[in-house]
């Protein structure tokens, strides 16, 4: 039985991390191996805190190991990661892609590289923003920062176009073999903004902004779960791009129209697998 081992955050109400990727994988056909970095009460962004605690780094090797001991890795079809509780369990995702790829060398690598965002009350421990620069970007097949995660790994600041596509071509110097900015905020205060870039290609994907009184959350693990089933079922990388931009406008306007502040993936689960809108790439070639 083919898989996809998921390894990222999860937690109890809502959909965050594991919690935000695992059924629209599912939803899309595929067996997914969650394997939780954290288990949490709730996202990190409620004001009333949460509950819960991160796993140890070797919590994630035994756990892998067992994979291995029944010898299911060489069905796994590809490694996604996210929000690490620890900078041990970036090194820990390191050994597990390794892991992996020995058994299948075909598996792809698809890292989500949480660097916190503050602002928003994301806070990630001391130690893995730099592990993830250092050790895990430049390892992944696939790459799904944000503007402020492409910036702190390529060190290029981001104000124009120009300058993502520039951020992307030297991000994919570095490692990766596709770049996929989950968002672009300084590119427009109207429509959402995503880039797609592998090899010398470059797509700009938008979306109509949608207001929220609080920012959902989850919203990132969902895009890269939505890529990365599109790039398993055979398609190009810019059919995934274009797919999984109309999908996760879907589920946010669902969202948005129940005026709640969790994604509302069941409630809008149709959208996953057939999207009601469709919003077309622009080759930022031509756009300069």
């Amino acid at each position: 039985m083919q898989g996809i081992l998921s390894i990222q955050s999860h937690v109890v109400y809502g959909h965050a991390g594991n919690s935000s990727a695992v059924f629209p994988l599912q939803r899309m056909g595929f067996e997914v191996w969650p394997l939780h970095t954290v288990q949490f009460s709730n996202h990190t962004q409620y004001p009333q805190g949460w509950r819960g605690t991160a796993f140890g780094a070797d919590t994630i090797r035994e756990l892998a190991s067992g994979l291995a001991a029944i010898d299911v890795l060489k069905a796994c079809q590809a490694v996604i990661s996210g929000y690490q509780g620890s900078a041990d369990q970036c090194q820990a995702i390191v050994e597990v892609v390794d892991e992996v790829k020995r058994h299948n060398s075909q598996a792809i690598y698809v890292c989500d590289p949480v660097m916190g965002s503050p602002e928003k009350g994301c806070i990630v421990p001391d130690g893995v923003a730099e592990n993830l620069i250092r050790e895990v970007m430049p390892l992944a097949d696939v790459i799904v920062p944000n503007q402020f995660e492409l910036t702190q790994f390529t060190g290029v600041p981001i104000h124009t176009l120009d300058d993502a596509a520039h951020a992307c071509q030297v991000a994919l110097s570095k490692g990766p073999k596709m770049v996929l900015v989950k968002h672009l905020h300084s590119l427009s205060a109207t429509s959402f903004s995503m880039m797609l870039a592998l090899g010398d290609q470059c797509y700009l994907a938008q979306r109509p902004h949608l207001d929220f009184a609080r920012q959902p959350v989850g919203v990132g693990d969902l895009i890269s779960a939505l890529f990365t089933g599109g790039l398993l079922k055979g398609w190009t990388a810019m059919d995934a791009f274009r797919h999984c931009n109309s999908a996760c406008y879907g589920i946010l306007r669902e969202t948005s129209n129940r005026d709640e502040w969790e994604l509302q993936t069941i409630a809008a689960q149709e959208e996953i697998v057939s999207p009601s809108s469709d919003f077309s790439l622009t080759n930022v070639a031509m756009m300069r």
